[in-house]
């Protein structure tokens, strides 16, 4: 079971037991890393993935690159407390925050080397990240700032170190796949998110203060995400995308690099 987590130090992981029991090093190799610039980018964008790959055994993680600190509703501790739930419901083994500074970071060293330090502590196969343009610009130049830093990562010339001083070797993930967020692109990738998708959304309806209209006003005023049609559009996206492929529920990336597969029984052989 997660624990509520609380503000912590840059780059803390949520307090998780199970967690410290199956990685005690400060290398915790995972198959999926999934990056979001803001708590809840993740669920909204590729969290039935993420359960889809747990389902099949498959070692995910997320990392917040901020604290939504700017969001206009609820504050950090809510924020922290809500990423547990949701990363309860996504069954990940580890959410890292690495605390850049919400709506002021920028892609350059400084931050580059910061996640470049996590993704070689993670070693992932397969990145999950913020699409490259849209609505919020956090979103695009968090995109471009993960996309960027997944490359270098792999640059042995580049030296970064663990949270215990120790040297890191070169890890460059084999994709780095964008969710589809607020402004709709036409993906590169569908999966077939059915099986998972009231998980997903559990996930999601996790961030209380974000996507709920409290009628005492309590959490603050309304915002654009908050209303009930937003999440009426979070499922017809799923819906929509779904159908493209011939199943309910989808989500859609994008990817700089050709998607190659081994067989054609990956396909889902539907027709549309």
């Amino acid at each position: 079971m997660f624990y509520t987590c609380l503000p912590a130090k840059a780059g803390s992981t949520l307090n998780v037991p199970y967690l410290r029991k199956n990685f005690a090093s400060s290398t915790m190799k995972l198959d999926i890393l999934a990056i979001g610039v803001h708590p809840d980018d993740v669920e909204l964008g590729c969290s039935g993935t993420l359960l889809n790959e747990q389902r099949l055994g498959k070692r995910t993680g997320i990392i917040d690159l901020t604290q939504g600190e700017l969001g206009t509703r609820g504050t950090i501790e809510t924020r922290y407390k809500e990423a547990a739930l949701a990363a309860q419901h996504m069954k990940v083994l580890t959410r890292e925050n690495l605390k850049m500074r919400d709506g002021f970071f920028v892609n350059d060293e400084k931050h580059q080397l910061q996640l470049i330090s996590a993704i070689r502590k993670f070693q992932p196969e397969i990145i999950l990240a913020n699409i490259l343009d849209d609505r919020h610009p956090d979103h695009g130049r968090a995109g471009h700032l993960i996309r960027d830093a997944a490359f270098l990562s792999g640059l042995a010339k580049i030296e970064t170190k663990d949270e215990n001083g120790v040297a890191q070797t070169k890890w460059r993930p084999k994709y780095v796949l964008h969710y589809l967020q607020d402004w709709y692109h036409e993906p590169d990738l569908i999966i077939d998110i059915s099986e998972s998708f009231e998980e997903r959304m559990e996930a999601i309806k996790a961030y209380s203060t974000q996507f709920f209209t409290d009628p005492s006003g309590n959490e603050g005023p309304q915002t654009y995400i908050s209303t009930p049609d937003f999440l009426d559009s979070v499922i017809a996206r799923a819906r929509m995308l779904g159908k493209r492929i011939g199943v309910k529920y989808g989500e859609g990336f994008i990817t700089e690099k050709k998607i190659g597969i081994s067989r054609l029984d990956a396909l889902v052989l539907n027709e549309t």
